[in-house]
């Protein structure tokens, strides 16, 4: 059996294998194991072993535990119900202006966690019950809030490009700012067409009425102040990163003092609330290790099958493909594979495979780092098995059905092409902020 027929075996046994109903990372690694000892016998098992090893140095992945403490610690503190307190007396009055308040609450939500679960949950335990009662069309806001939690992985700190800089092997800091100014433009995209939608058709997104917007301006501006401490943690955080003061793992662990003593500051710092940060932060940090050391397994058998020059030779010799076409194959099928995978799972197994092809096709990595967060997170958003339709089911009430969910997402899935097409066209976009501090700076 030839290299490729045996790397579309594995897929397709993990595929179905996925149809089952089991944990993905118990699906690729037992796929990965299994393959190892049939191709190289008794010694084909120590690869699971070594994974695990490689997996326990990995220093860089204490950023995880640690990033994923502050986000929680924000939320589980009330600092996010206060944010969303803020967009919906600043935002109220316009068309639609509840969902533009909960889109500008995901992006700071992201930028304090940088994951698109934590921003589903705080999405549909605050802003969802609010939007609710106040009228809004189900199916509106069941997208609105898909779509803004889709920004946790590229507004920085994100947790998907820290693994994808430890992959890439590039730096952290230039995929964060990269993130910046093309998650902006998403969640710009986003509010353009929530506004345009609810002034056209108001009964989906009425305006706040007057009694309620009747708040004098010194009440208002008290209000803003529930986005500054946030905004002083990021600030504090990144800043000392990208001055090179402390490292990324540092950068984590002062994000996650910050929190701590933000909460404290509140009053907000409970036993209840550190019991419940702490359940959260292990539950997804183990789902994140248990995902990477079962892909790291499954990505050694593709080392040693020489996948990585069969592609090659398959794309660029035997079909002839042009860079372009190429580069279009591997997002068309990062979106079938966001079916079934999640974007860590994905970026493990496949980042090796076609972050070499992309450098010798002479595509800027920093560049397709954005790329692959954006088009994982159309995935997620695609049905009939896009991860986030079924994370938003099981955090919705009742009377939004998956149907409704299904049908809530394609606007936004059409609106994050349409991003992800002007940031393919225009890579500057992605590149000026990190060329600008890095390169000139």
């Amino acid at each position: 059996m030839t290299p490729e027929m045996i790397v579309l075996f594995m897929f397709s046994s993990m595929l179905l294998s996925m149809l089952t109903g089991q944990r993905v990372f118990g699906v690729i690694g037992f796929v990965g194991v299994v393959a190892a000892a049939l191709l190289w016998g008794q010694g084909g098992f120590e690869i699971g072993f070594s994974a695990g090893m490689k997996l326990m140095k990995w220093y860089p992945l204490l950023t995880l535990p640690l990033f994923i403490f502050m986000g929680y610690m924000l939320s589980e503190s009330g600092i996010a119900e206060d944010l969303y307190k803020m967009f919906h007396v600043w935002m109220g009055g316009l068309p639609g202006g509840l969902a533009v308040g909960t889109i500008g609450l995901m992006v700071i939500i992201s930028a304090m966690n940088g994951l698109s679960v934590a921003g589903m949950a705080i999405g549909a335990t605050i802003a969802l019950p609010e939007l609710l009662r106040r009228g809004y069309d189900k199916i509106m806001v069941s997208g609105v809030i898909q779509a803004g939690s889709s920004l946790g992985i590229l507004v920085p700190p994100s947790v998907v490009l820290v693994l994808y800089g430890m992959i890439a092997r590039q730096p952290v800091g230039q995929l964060w700012l990269a993130g910046f100014f093309p998650g902006l433009l998403l969640a710009g995209l986003f509010i353009i067409y929530i506004v345009i939608r609810c002034r056209l058709q108001p009964h989906l997104g009425p305006p706040l009425p007057k009694e309620d917007r009747n708040i004098p301006l010194g009440q208002k501006l008290l209000l803003l102040r529930a986005g500054i401490l946030p905004l002083m943690i990021f600030l504090l955080m990144m800043g000392l990163f990208l001055m090179g003061i402390t490292s990324l793992v540092e950068s984590s662990a002062v994000g996650a003092v910050s929190a701590l003593a933000v909460a404290w500051f509140k009053g907000r710092l409970t036993a209840r609330v550190m019991d419940r940060t702490i359940e959260q932060t292990l539950g997804i940090s183990c789902m994140f290790m248990w995902i990477i050391l079962a892909a790291l397994c499954f990505g050694a058998v593709f080392d040693g099958l020489g996948a990585v020059k069969a592609i090659e030779n398959l794309l660029l010799n035997r079909l002839g493909l042009g860079p372009w076409e190429i580069l279009i194959m591997m997002q068309i099928s990062f979106i079938i594979m966001g079916m079934f995978l999640d974007d860590t799972a994905m970026l493990v197994i496949v980042a090796p495979l076609y972050i070499p092809l992309v450098g010798k096709l002479g595509f800027d990595l920093i560049w397709y780092g954005v790329l692959y967060t954006i088009t994982c997170q159309i995935s997620y958003m695609t049905p009939p098995f896009g991860y986030n339709l079924f994370l938003m089911r099981a955090m919705a009430p009742p009377e939004i059905s998956l149907a409704d969910i299904y049908r809530s997402v394609w606007p936004f899935v059409i609106i994050m092409c349409i991003g992800l097409a002007i940031i393919m066209a225009f890579p500057e976009i992605a590149l000026w902020l990190p060329h600008h501090v890095y390169v000139k700076g």
